[in-house]
Order: structure tokens, then sequence, then C-alpha cells
């Protein structure tokens, strides 16, 4: 069966119809800053023309599900908190707004967990047991399996807040409230406060890069710059340090990077391993470290997976 899957990124929204593992035909488009509710409008507009398309039935349709880039509870299928993207998501009943639209079962997660059962079901992850997948980009997100069960916790945020684990007490300050997390000292949307207070960058090139991205700066250390060199190698050093946490919590065998950052997966890829195989205290365990092999539409699928799963089980309950 058919579904849509709706992932809500900070600055750009995709839409894609999905049957199985394949994207049949998605669209992207710029989210409207600040609120979800502006957005829906376009969105229904959107979702109305893939299915009219494809001629797909509302019997046909397995379902509508929602990637959000903030806390959720999927089993209320409501969003809980926000972090300066869509603040009245909370607000907004979801669930009524699909029923009202399709007359579907509608399903929400947080992003990553969900850009996670993608590659777990379709990806880098596949046929592992336990596993956590780190997505770098404007913010840091995660998801983990753990021995075969995507976890949830108590207020379904286990597993979630990999990018808000503290890796420096004394440091940055992050969008979150907390200091020294490992968004808010190696994310996009830290990178030009990164590059403004860097102790070992002259005031000549912190001027000239101001505006650099993820994507400039390892162009420029592969083609041997120093100023660039140092900052790419900070913020690989903060990313290590996560994994390192992450595989001190987990145990998994597996560990999964997503988002464009990994692009540079030439350069990224051998110095992590390097710096976490020389750090990491997992005697037993050489955790391997891969790129995501879905890329961008990691979570469309994990919304796929996981609607699938439902219908099969017959029981949303047994999934969250």
């Amino acid at each position: 069966m058919y579904c849509i899957a709706i992932d809500l990124g900070g600055t750009i929204i995709k839409i894609g119809l999905v049957k199985g593992a394949e994207i049949l035909e998605f669209n992207s488009f710029p989210a409207k800053a600040g609120s979800l509710a502006d957005n829906l409008p376009v969105m229904e507009t959107v979702i109305d023309r893939l299915l009219g398309k494809w001629r797909v039935s509302k019997e046909e349709l397995s379902g509508i599900g929602l990637a959000f880039p903030g806390m959720v509870n999927p089993k209320e299928k409501r969003v809980t908190s926000t972090n300066d993207k869509y603040d009245d998501a909370c607000d907004i009943d979801l669930a009524s707004w699909v029923y009202r639209n399709w007359e579907t079962l509608f399903i929400i997660d947080n992003d990553a967990r969900l850009a996670l059962a993608g590659e777990w079901c379709f990806g880098a992850g596949r046929n592992s047991r336990n596993m956590v997948m780190m997505t770098i980009g404007t913010g840091i997100g995660t998801g983990v399996v753990l021995d075969g069960r995507i976890i949830k916790g108590t207020h379904y945020q286990a597993g979630s807040l990999g990018g808000h684990i503290v890796v420096d007490y004394r440091g940055r300050r992050c969008t979150c409230g907390n200091i020294g997390c490992v968004e808010a000292m190696a994310s996009s949307f830290f990178l030009p406060e990164i590059i403004r207070t860097h102790s070992k960058i002259s005031n000549e090139y912190k001027a000239k890069a101001s505006s650099y991205d993820f994507k400039t700066l390892f162009g420029l250390m592969r083609q041997g710059e120093l100023e660039a060199t140092l900052l790419c190698q900070d913020c690989m050093d903060v990313w290590a340090a996560a994994i390192i946490n992450y595989i001190h919590a987990y145990d998994p065998e597996i560990i999964v990077i997503g988002g464009g950052i990994m692009r540079s997966a030439d350069i990224i890829l051998p110095y992590l391993k390097e710096r976490i195989d020389r750090l990491v205290w997992s005697p037993e365990n050489e955790v391997e470290i891969r790129a995501s092999l879905l890329g961008d539409n990691a979570a469309l699928l994990g919304i796929s997976c996981t609607l699938s799963t439902i219908k099969k089980e017959k029981c949303y309950e047994q999934i969250f």
C-alpha cells in the first residue's frame, strides 16, 4: 500500500508518496518560518496533488506520517516540545487535520527517530539488533535500536536527545537552555559562532569565513587550508566525543551518521574512526561507523516502515 510521508525540516518541507521501500515522487518547498499552521494549506495542496497524480484512493492509502524536529508523544499523536521551530505545533491537532482531509491513519514521531527507522529497515543498519543513528545538520539528532527494538522511554524521548548530551559543561549555551551540548558545540546552526569565537583563528580569517558552511570548510580542509582544518577538526572531535558517549550508553554494533555533512564522508569517517577507536572503552566490540545509505530520504522511508509494521501487527499500542 501507499503512504504519504512528510519530513518537516526547519527550512525545507519534503512530502513524498512512498510504496514500501520506494519513493515514487516527492515535492520539497521552503517552510514558512515560525508557524506550522501557516504551512498546513501548502502541505494539503501538495498531498492532494500527489494522490491525484498517482490515482491513489483512500482505500489504498495506509496512512500519513510526519517527522517532526522536536519532542513528540507518538502514542497520543501530538508534539510536546519545540525548540525555536514551529512553536505553535503543540497546540495543533494534527491527527484531526489528517482525518478531516484524507480519512486515514496518522503517525508522528521525532525526525531523527524516523530517520533511524528508515536506515534500520532499508539502509545502513539493516539486519542489526543494536544501532545508533546520528543526524548532523542544522541541529543534531539521534535514534537508538536496542535489542531489536527502537527505544522511546517513559516520555518518548529516550535515544532522541543525543544532540543535547553535554560534552563541555563550560561551553556554549544551547538553544535548549543547557550549556555545552553537542549541538551547541558543533552544529550548522552554531557554526558562525564557532568560527567567531575560535581561539586559534585570526580575526582576518574570521571575517572572511563568517558565512562559511560545513561544505565550504571541508572543501578547504581537503585543499590543506590550516584554519579550515582547525575548525573542522574541532567539530569532528565533538562528534567523536558524542559517539563515544553513545557507545558507552547503548553498546551498539553500528553507528550510522546522516545529514548533508556526510558529503564529506571521505574526511569525516576515517577521522572519527581513528579517534573513537583510540578513546572508547569497548574492549570486546569494535563498533562500525557507517554513512547513511538513504541520505535525506531516511525519514520518509522510516515513516513507510513504521506504517507497514503497524498494519502488520494491527495494533498501534504495540508500536508506541
